[in-house]
Order: structure tokens, then sequence, then C-alpha cells
């Protein structure tokens, strides 16, 4: 294994894996909260400041808890909303986006974070694991009259038929990841002659075992990240530091050749 993407000498670890990227026909990426960090996002945790840093996340990000007290966690998560105003996609952001763009469907873009900058940075087919904050959806399973753009307005709005309450589109403690986005995550994992693992710790489950499902099926993996992950002892390169430096620099190079 390699690190230090700022090694000298004829091929530096960041060269090797730029021509790894080269000649990969298929990549997977995932991405967690430290490539969002870089754009001042704050974490899960940093949100539980000031007024809400009195009350329980685990209960405010779970069924349990909304149904307990659904005006307070949807105001937290307006609150959370609220935070991303002003935030802007970094250059790791965007240098996915562009490669996903003009790569003609050689990457699958798989993140594990809820606020929407993948997106906004301009990448396709984005597969959210944990959801997407910015997004609504039903608490119970939607009936006939149940239509988000016809909610009545409120903390939080409701079916002005069936009573039936908005949500945030987020995957709370104790639920499933949505099994066709996991699904999928899974096959570009299996499937993919590289990996790159960016911003993430490595502790959350089952998305880090995306990273050993690659390495198991034969990709290469690649660990980005600023600090020590749980994933290093499996990644073929580590490459310490930013994303917003390193993904332009790993992803401007030419097209592979006879890509098809």
């Amino acid at each position: 294994m390699t690190d230090d993407a700022g090694t000298s000498g004829p091929c530096t670890p960041l060269d090797e894996v730029r021509a790894w990227v080269r000649d990969a026909r298929r990549i997977a990426v995932l991405t967690g909260a430290g490539i969002s960090a870089e754009s001042g996002v704050p974490t899960f945790r940093d949100a539980q400041t000031g007024y809400w840093a009195q009350f329980n996340p685990m209960e405010m990000a779970s069924e349990t808890g909304f149904r307990a007290q659904p005006a307070r966690v949807w105001d937290w998560y307006a609150h959370r909303r609220g935070l991303l105003a002003g935030v802007q996609p970094n250059a790791g952001h965007r240098a996915l986006a562009a490669f996903a763009q003009h790569g003609r469907g050689r990457l699958t873009l798989i993140t594990q974070n809820v606020d929407g900058l993948h997106q906004r940075a301009g990448s396709p087919d984005v597969l959210c694991l944990h959801g997407d904050l910015t997004a609504d959806r039903w608490l119970d399973r939607p009936r006939a009259c149940c239509d988000l753009a016809h909610a009545v307005p409120g903390h939080p709005p409701r079916c002005p038929t069936c009573g039936n309450l908005v949500r945030p589109g987020v995957v709370w403690f104790g639920e499933a990841l949505p099994l066709p986005v996991l699904a999928a995550a899974q096959q570009a994992a299996q499937s993919c002659e590289l990996m790159l693992v960016v911003g993430t710790a490595g502790a959350v489950y089952p998305a880090a075992g995306l990273a050993h499902q690659a390495r198991h099926a034969g990709a290469r993996v690649v660990v980005v990240n600023t600090a020590a992950s749980e994933l290093d002892g499996i990644a073929h390169a580590v490459l310490r530091g930013p994303a917003a430096r390193l993904l332009p620099l790993l992803l401007d190079g030419p097209p592979m050749v006879g890509a098809p």
C-alpha cells in the first residue's frame, strides 16, 4: 500500500492512480461526509449545536422520535436544511461531475451524504444510500389522496384528507437502506475495475462493505482522505489529502484509449 500523494520520485502514488483511472473501464466512487465538510457542510453531530444540543440526536433521527415529537424533529431538519444555504459544491464534487458527464458511462457515483451537493455539481444518477435531506416523503404508506404538492403547510405538513405526515427523505436510524439503490451500488462495486473511496472513515455499514466487495471482486481500491480510515488496510493506494485538491488531479486526464 502507498500513501502521501506528495511523494517525490519518477512515479508517485498520484501518478500511479491516475494511470489506473485512465485505464479502468468501470469506476465506482463511494463518498462520505469528508468531501462535503470541505464545502462547509456540518456533519450530523455538528448540527446538534445551540438550542438543538439539548436533544438526543438518535431520537431526532428516528421514526419513533418523529412520531413522538413531529414538530420538534421537523424543525430540526428545517434547521439542517438552512445550514446548507450558501454552501456550494467544491472542486471535488465538480471533478466527479465533469468526469461522469464526459466519461461515457464509466463512473458510478455512490454517496452516503444527504446534502445533494453531488447533484448540484451536475453528477447524474447519483446513488444516495442514505436518502436526500432536500427531499420529502410520506411517513406512512401513501394513499391515493396523498400528494406532496398539495400537502397542508405545517410543522410538519400533512395530507389534507387522511392526515398522513410529511417527513424528510432521509434514512433514519433503524431503517433499511432503499433496496433498489443498495442493489445498484452493490452491482457497481462488484463490477468495477477501480473504486475510489473518498472522504469517509469507513465505519458505517453496509456502505463501507462496498469497498470490501470491490476488493474481493478483483478491483483496485483507492482511499482519498485527510486522515486514516478503517478502509486503509484493504486499499491498494491511500492518497492523504482533501478531495477538493486530489480529485481534480486524478480525474482530469485524457479519456481511456479504446473506451467504448
